[in-house]
C-alpha cells in the first residue's frame, strides 16, 4: 500500500472504557496513505455542496421574476438564469459521483489492508490463544470489524462531512441575508437535536454491544455444535444442542427487542425537535412576507434550505448510531491486535541455515499452567540423520515435545537446540520450514485431496504431489474415486476415514521434504496391513533426516537408534529396542502387554 505498513496496535484500554478517538487515530493512516485521492475527494465534496446550496439561490431569483405581472415574464427571465439552474443541478450530481469514484479505492484498500493485518496477527499468536478462543466468535468479530471499516469511512466521508459542509454554507447565507432569528432558531434546533441524539444513542450503545456479544456467543455455539456433528449423533443429543442454542437465542431476542423499542423512542424525539424548529422558522418567514421585508422567493429559499438541512439531519441521527456501532465493531477487531504474542522472534533472530540438523533437548522444563508442570528435566540428543523414539502412557508429555520444537510454546527452563544453537535464535518461519510433522489428529481443509497434499509445499508440481501420495500408499485409493484428486474431503476431512486422513498427512509431510521429521502417533489410525506397508515408507523417508517418533505402538519404533520411555513428564528409561527388552523394565512390560494384546486380537480374527 504505497510503502505504508502500520504495525502499532491500539493500547489496551481500561476495562469498560471506550476508545473511539484512539480507534479513529489508528484508522487514519490507512486513509492518509492515499492522501492525494483523499484531498481530491474532499475538493469534489466541497464543490458539490457549493453547487447544491447555490441551486435554491437561483430558484429564488426565478420565483421573484415570475412574481411580476404576466406580460413582463418572458422579458425578465434571462436564459442565463435557467441555464445556471440546470448547470448547478448537474454539477452537484457530477462532483458527488466523482468523489465516490475517486474515494472507492481508498475505502476498499483500507478494508483489505486492515483485514490482512488482523489475519496475519492471529496466525502469529500462540496455540494457547486459539485453544482458548471459540472460532465462531472470532471470525464473527473479524467479519463485523472489517465490514464496519467500510461503513465508517462511507458514513463520515459520504454523509456526515457533506452534511456539515452544507449546514455551514446555509448558516452563512442565513446570517448574511436575513435577520438573526433565522440563524438562531436553526442553531438552537441543531444543538437540541444533536444533544438529544448523542445522549440517547450513548445509552443505546450498551444495548447494542450486549446484542453483539450474544450474537457472537450464539454463532460460536452453533458452529461448535455443527463441527462436532458426529459426536452429537453418537449421543443422540440433537435436542440438547437445540435447547442450548435456543437459550442463547432467547437472550439475544430479548436484547434485540429492547434495542428496537429504544430506537423508536429516539426517532420520535428527533421528529418532534425537527418539527418544532421548522414550524418556528416558517412562522418567522411568513411574518416577513406579510410585512413586506421578504419576498415570495425568500420564503421558498428558506423553506428549501430547511429541507436541505433537516432531511440529511434526520438521516444524520441514523448515521451517528451506525458510526457508534461501527466504532464498537472496529474497536473489538482492533482489540485482537492487542493480544500478546506469547512467542516472538528475537530482534537478532536469523534464518535457520539449510542442511542436516542435529537436535537436542537440554534440561527442558515446561508447564502449560503454573501449577501443573508437564515436563521435568528432559535431556536427550538426536544426531543429524538419526532417529529417536519417545514412548509412554497417555498424558506423559510426549506430544508436548513436538509443540515445543515447533515453538507453539516457549520452554520454561532449559533449551531446545539445533546444531548447538538455541531455536529461539532462529526465526519461527525458518524453523518451522525445516520441520515436517504427521500429527496424531489430522485435520484437513475443506478442499480437494490434491490441495490438502500440496499444502505441504504449495509450489509443488502435480507429479510431485502424486509421487508423495504413492509413497504414502494413498494413490491407489484416490485413483478409485470418481473425481480422483479433485475429490472434496469435507469440513475437517470428515468425508475420509481416520486412516485415509493420516495417509494424507504422511503424503503432505513427505512432499515438504524437510531435514527434521516428527511422527506423532503417525500410524495410530491405520490397520495392521497398511501400517506395515507405510512403516517401510516412513523408515525410508527418515533416512538421512533427523527424526523424532512419538509412538504408542512399540512395533513401529523397533529400529530407532534410541528409545526414550516417558512417564509423568520424566525420562525413566532410554536405550535401543534390544537393550530395553533385556533390561526388563517399564519398556519391556509395555512390550509384553502389547504382544499379548496382538496375540489375542490375532486369535479372535482367525475364529
Amino acid at each position: 500500500m504505497r510503502g505504508f505498513h502500520p504495525n502499532a496496535a491500539l493500547p489496551a484500554p481500561p476495562s469498560g472504557e471506550r476508545r473511539d478517538w484512539q480507534t479513529l487515530r489508528t484508522l487514519w493512516p490507512y486513509l492518509w496513505a492515499w492522501k492525494w485521492r483523499l484531498v481530491f475527494a474532499l475538493v469534489c465534496l466541497l464543490t458539490a455542496k457549493i453547487a447544491n446550496v447555490a441551486v435554491p439561490l437561483i430558484f429564488k431569483d426565478i420565483i421573484d421574476v415570475l412574481s411580476v405581472p404576466r406580460e413582463q415574464v418572458y422579458l425578465l427571465v434571462p436564459l442565463g438564469l435557467l441555464g445556471a439552474y440546470g448547470l448547478l443541478r448537474f454539477s452537484s450530481a457530477l462532483f458527488t459521483e466523482l468523489r465516490e469514484i475517486i474515494f472507492a479505492k481508498v475505502t476498499q484498500r483500507a478494508q483489505r489492508t486492515i483485514a490482512l493485518k488482523v489475519f496475519k496477527h492471529l496466525h502469529s499468536l500462540s496455540l494457547r490463544f486459539h485453544l482458548e478462543r471459540q472460532t465462531g466468535g472470532l471470525t464473527r468479530d473479524i467479519e463485523r470489524g472489517t465490514r464496519s471499516v467500510g461503513s465508517l469511512i462511507s458514513y463520515t466521508i459520504y454523509s456526515i462531512l457533506p452534511t456539515l459542509v452544507e449546514i455551514s454554507l446555509v448558516m452563512g447565507i442565513l446570517i448574511v441575508r436575513y435577520e438573526r432569528s433565522f440563524a438562531l432558531i436553526t442553531v438552537a434546533t441543531l444543538a437540541v437535536y444533536v444533544i438529544f441524539t448523542i445522549l440517547i444513542t450513548n445509552w443505546r450503545t450498551g444495548i447494542r454491544r450486549e446484542a453483539n456479544e450474544l450474537d457472537s456467543a450464539a454463532s460460536s455455539r452453533a458452529i461448535d455444535s455443527l463441527i462436532n456433528y458426529e459426536t452429537v449423533k453418537y449421543f443422540n443429543n440433537e435436542r440438547w444442542e437445540l435447547e442450548r442454542y435456543d437459550e442463547q437465542m432467547r437472550r439475544w431476542e430479548a436484547v434485540q427487542i429492547k434495542a428496537q423499542v429504544t430506537l423508536s423512542y429516539l426517532n420520535l424525539g428527533q421528529a418532534l425537535i425537527i418539527a418544532a424548529g421548522v414550524t418556528a422558522i416558517m412562522w418567522r418567514a411568513a411574518e416577513g412576507v406579510a410585512t413586506g421585508t421578504m419576498t415570495v422567493g425568500d420564503i421558498v429559499l428558506v423553506n428549501t434550505f430547511l429541507i436541505q438541512i433537516y432531511l440529511p439531519l434526520n438521516h444524520l441521527g441514523v448515521l451517528y448510531r451506525e458510526i457508534r456501532q461501527s466504532l464498537t465493531d472496529i474497536e473489538r477487531m482492533f482489540a485482537l491486535l492487542n493480544q500478546h504474542r506469547e512467542v516472538r522472534d528475537r530482534p537478532e533472530a536469523e534464518p535457520l541455515p539449510s542442511g542436516p540438523c542435529a537436535l537436542a533437548f537440554s534440561h527442558v522444563q515446561f508447564a502449560y499452567e503454573q501449577n501443573r508442570q508437564i515436563l521435568f528435566d528432559i535431556d536427550f540428543e538426536i544426531p543429524a540423520g538419526h532417529t529417536v523414539a519417545v514412548v509412554g502412557h497417555s498424558g506423559s508429555g510426549k506430544s508436548t515435545l513436538s509443540r515445543l520444537l515447533y515453538r507453539f510454546y516457549e520452554v520454561n527452563e532449559g533449551a531446545i537446540r539445533i546444531n548447538g544453537s538455541d531455536i529461539r535464535d532462529f526465526t519461527q518461519a525458518s524453523l518451522r520450514a525445516a520441520i515436517g510433522i504427521v500429527p496424531q489428529d489430522t485435520v484437513l481443509f475443506n478442499e480437494t485431496l490434491f490441495y490438502n497434499i500440496q499444502y505441504g509445499r504449495p509450489d509443488a508440481s502435480a507429479d510431485e504431489v502424486i509421487a508423495a501420495a504413492k509413497a504414502a500408499h494413498l494413490h491407489n485409493f484416490i485413483a478409485r474415486l470418481p473425481l480422483g484428486y479433485d475429490t472434496q474431503v469435507g469440513e475437517r476431512g470428515l468425508k475420509l476415514s481416520g486412516g485415509e486422513k493420516q495417509r494424507v498427512a504422511i503424503a503432505r509431510a513427505l512432499l515438504k521434504n524437510p531435514p527434521i521429521l516428527i511422527f506423532d502417533e503417525a500410524t495410530s489410525a491405520l490397520d495392521s496391513k497398511t501400517e506395515i506397508a507405510i512403516q517401510a515408507e516412513l523408515e525410508e523417508a527418515a533416512l538421512g533426516r533427523t527424526t523424532l517418533i512419538i509412538a504408542h505402538r512399540l512395533s513401529t519404533i523397533m529400529n530407532a537408534d534410541e528409545i526414550l520411555v516417558l512417564d509423568a513428564g520424566r525420562i525413566i528409561e532410554r536405550g535401543n529396542h534390544r537393550a530395553l527388552l533385556n533390561r526388563g523394565g517399564p519398556y519391556a512390560q509395555m512390550w509384553s502387554l502389547q504382544e499379548a494384546g496382538s496375540r489375542v486380537q490375532g486369535s479372535g480374527s482367525s475364529e
